[in-house]
């Protein structure tokens, strides 16, 4: 399964003159098994801008949550929104749509992206609230060398988008700054309907229906900039700004759409190494991120004289402090961790014909949460024996302006030990055994005219596998089991429940010949409730899933022929409002050539053979429009067309 897609960025850059200096290397930490990295992800797969697409071709244990034709969410071996970290340039962005129009991954677009790297498990103490996994995004480096590149891209569906990039500096200097805009048209699925046909072929109510064809389903536009100034050939600093604004995004299975969804992400990191004995590499992170996302009905008819708008607000700051250094032949890494983030909405109502708002009240009262943590880690190795352990204390604030509201506070320990053992250069077994634990969220406690007495969910988590290369073959084997003690769950009120996942995913290469190579993925997850009166089965666990794709090299030229294939989705929770949905096999082709050293070409076709299905799950932690009393399932694209002309120097 293939990398993930490109676009790149536009502007300037600023040449500064300086003395020679070294560039900094990263200290050597042992590499988690466990973990998968997507590799040079703005340049592989040139469809669109959604992480969460290119996560799921790439990623078997992956599901994409389709919500709209971008702005899609992921499954993560069962879990979703806050119970996996999605970390962006080691800074942390929220949402602010409690109904998850707005993930984490649709504030970072693909053609900014280098690389993601996915550790599942509890095996990450450097982050507040890792559950059961990890996904670090890791954006474009500036460069030395004056480098750039513009993509432009069309699609199917109306999509068209142009992106910019250029890099440059100084040995002491080097700025990138990136630009994109995007937009599409409505999609069509298998049977040739887009939002609004799908809406009445399934019976929705008028007043859900969208008041007019051909609305345009999404316009986003992104600027990226970062710049490194290396104070000595020890010490650097670097900066960053995000900025993305998405307007008029098309829901059309729930009730609202987004208005707009703007998001800004601010990073400064200094790192200095080699200060001394006990200071190997020392970091001080800090950012600050912030969304504005207002979400109404008055695309909807129902929405014609009066129209709601639900407006909410999401930040968050943090800042942390780490230092690394070695003893006993020991990679020691100390440190501290802080953040607030604050959430809240208001309501109202508009006259369409005056335009005059009506009094707003809270959908969600402002609630800050604080989280004050200290880490370590400590790596080491024995031999044939690599071993990492890692422990973090949490104390944690939620406090409502709201007096009504009752404040909670939490404090964990949370720990794990994972080990890798290298029996020859071709085989590594590894195990590892942990527990973590998140905090409920201002929503699951206080939205609306909820006061939820909510406790924090605890993961105790034990994972096995082995990596073995024979000859030109490669496979890749892991095995897990998750007990989630007092998991909050939506079941129709937020609440703690005990439940268990357990799984296993297979994945690796076969190099067939020096121009054909096979990469393969299965992964398969269960759910259960410990204790249920309706149904034992848990919400949002995907069904097998499989990822196989065939590509040929020949000089610049790549060729890759992908399948996604997914079970039947017959084991779900019905009482919390699943439904069983059919299994599908959805085929990919992809053409690349670099044309000239400056100019390269994408051509693909996704769903060759124009299947009709759903991939996602109707889960009553989202609020969909229903009819006769079941939720109204979105289903997917159909045969989808795009090219991609690229420009670099």
């Amino acid at each position: 399964m293939k990398k993930i897609v490109s676009l790149s960025l536009c502007c300037a850059s600023i040449i500064l003159h300086a003395s020679e200096t070294k560039t900094l290397e990263a200290i050597n930490v042992v590499e988690k098994e466990n973990a998968q990295i997507v590799k040079d992800v703005s340049n592989e797969q040139i469809k669109s801008a959604d992480l969460a697409e290119a996560l799921t071709k790439n990623i078997p244990s992956i599901s994409i949550v389709r919500r709209s034709g971008i702005a899609n969410d992921i499954i993560l071996r069962g879990q979703k929104k806050d119970n996996i970290n999605i970390i962006l340039d080691n800074a942390k962005i929220y949402g602010a749509c409690p109904n998850r129009m707005d993930p984490v991954t649709s504030h970072v677009l693909t053609n900014n992206i280098e690389s993601v790297k996915v550790i599942e498990g509890p095996y990450d103490v450097e982050n507040f609230g890792t559950l059961s996994g990890l996904v670090q995004v890791k954006t474009k480096e500036p460069t030395k060398d004056i480098h750039g590149e513009v993509n432009l891209n069309a699609g199917s569906f109306g999509y068209r988008k142009a992106s910019a990039t250029v890099s440059g500096g100084t040995d002491r200097f080097k700025l990138l700054v990136s630009a994109s805009t995007e937009e599409g048209d409505q999609y069509e699925d298998g049977n040739g309907n887009n939002f609004l046909e799908q809406q009445l072929e399934k019976g929705v109510m008028s007043g859900n229906q969208y008041s007019r064809d051909g609305l345009d389903a999404f316009e986003k536009k992104t600027v990226l900039t970062k710049a490194i100034f290396n104070i000595t050939d020890d010490q650097e600093i670097k900066l960053s700004y995000t900025a993305n604004r998405s307007d008029n995004v098309l829901y059309p299975n729930t009730p609202m759409d987004a208005d707009y969804d703007d998001s800004d992400i601010y990073t400064i990191g200094y790192t200095a190494r080699n200060l001394g004995t006990f200071s190997k590499e020392l970091n001080l992170d800090y950012y600050y991120s912030h969304v504005d996302h207002p979400m109404s009905t008055k695309l909807r008819n129902g929405g014609s004289m009066m129209y709601m708008t639900n407006h909410m607000k999401s930040s968050i700051w943090g800042t942390k402090l780490k230092n690394s250094f070695e003893l006993a032949d020991s990679l020691v890494t100390i440190g501290l961790d802080t953040s607030v983030r604050n959430w809240r909405g208001q309501k109202y109502m508009t006259n369409v014909m005056s335009g005059m708002q009506m009094p707003s009240f809270a959908s969600l009262d402002s609630t800050d949460t604080t989280n004050k943590a200290i880490f370590t880690e400590v790596a080491k190795s024995f031999g044939k024996l690599d071993l990492q352990f890692g422990a973090r204390y949490d104390y944690t604030d939620i406090d409502s302006v709201n007096a009504s509201k009752t404040d909670k506070k939490y404090t964990s320990l949370n720990a794990n030990v994972f080990a890798t053992y290298n029996a020859d250069e071709n085989t590594k077994y590894f195990a590892g055994i942990g527990k973590s634990s998140r905090v409920p969220d201002a929503r699951e406690l206080y939205m609306g005219s909820t006061n939820n007495n909510l406790d924090d969910t605890q993961n105790y988590e034990v994972d096995l596998g082995f990596d073995k290369t024979i000859g030109n073959f490669n496979i890749k084997s892991k095995v897990f089991y998750s007990v989630l003690k007092d998991y909050i769950y939506n079941t129709g009120t937020f609440e703690n429940i005990d439940a268990k996942i357990y799984g296993l995913d297979i994945s690796g290469l076969y190099l067939i010949s020096d121009n054909f190579s096979f990469d393969y993925g299965v992964a398969y997850q269960r759910g259960k409730k410990d204790d249920s009166s309706l149904d034992k089965d848990l919400a949002e666990i995907p069904p097998l899933k499989a990822n196989l794709a065939l590509n040929y090299e020949h000089n610049n030229a790549k060729y890759t022929a992908e399948v996604i294939a997914v079970d039947r989705w017959d084991t779900y929770d019905s009482s919390a409002k699943e439904q069983e949905l059919g299994g599908y096999a959805v085929m990919n082709l992809k053409y690349n050539n670099q044309l000239h050293k400056n100019v390269g070409f994408t051509f693909g076709i996704d769903n060759l053979f124009d299947k009709n299905y759903a991939s996602t799950n109707t889960y009553q932690d989202v609020t969909y429009v229903e009819t006769g009393g079941d939720r109204v399932l979105l289903n997917d694209p159909g045969r989808y067309f795009y090219a991609n002309l690229k420009y670099s120097f």
